[in-house]
């Protein structure tokens, strides 16, 4: 399960696609002239390793093992870092972070956000089974950031999250 020499030392066990993931994101960071560290890595591949939006005491109860001296503060500054870079996404109905599969999947030189300076994210949350997926559906943003302009309003982040559920819980 686990061919990384990093994820081995960490004791946590990534498996290899978190592993490519992560190598991503220490080649993005680095592009941009910032710094994935040790417990910044860490915090990512919890939340890449996890199966559904992941809250911040959850990373912390996870991060312990290997961090004993890990406390809320270490757990929000990482957050906010991996945030500030687009690695990740917050859903604020859950207070959960999932991955950003756009920054994960995407090379560093993409033009995505370059028309409205904003990622467009958007989340489809069951509330049944608790998983999330994003999509990016581009004609969406433009509309709302066209309204956001005509009342003056500047957008600096645009994510939406839809709450339903998903077909295989549906199928239940």
């Amino acid at each position: 399960m686990v061919d990384s020499i990093y994820s081995s030392v960490s004791g946590l066990g990534f498996t290899r696609a978190v592993d490519e993931q992560l190598e991503r994101a220490v080649q993005r960071c680095r592009s941009r002239g910032a710094r994935l560290t040790d417990t910044r890595r860490l915090v990512l591949g919890l939340i890449l390793s996890a199966e559904r939006p992941t809250g911040a005491y959850d990373i912390l109860a996870q991060l312990r093992p290997v961090q004993p001296n890990a406390a809320p503060p270490t757990v929000y500054r990482a957050l906010d870092f991996l945030l500030e870079q687009g690695l990740i996404h917050k859903l604020e109905r859950l207070a959960a972070f999932v991955g950003c599969t756009h920054a994960m999947l995407c090379d560093d030189g993409c033009h995505h956000h370059d028309a409205w300076g904003v990622h467009r994210a958007q989340f489809l949350i069951c509330h049944s089974c608790g998983k999330a997926w994003e999509l990016e559906q581009e004609k969406i943003v433009p509309v709302l950031m066209d309204a956001a302009q005509q009342v003056g309003f500047a957008a600096e982040t645009a994510t939406i999250e839809i709450e339903g559920v998903c077909a295989q819980c549906s199928a239940v």
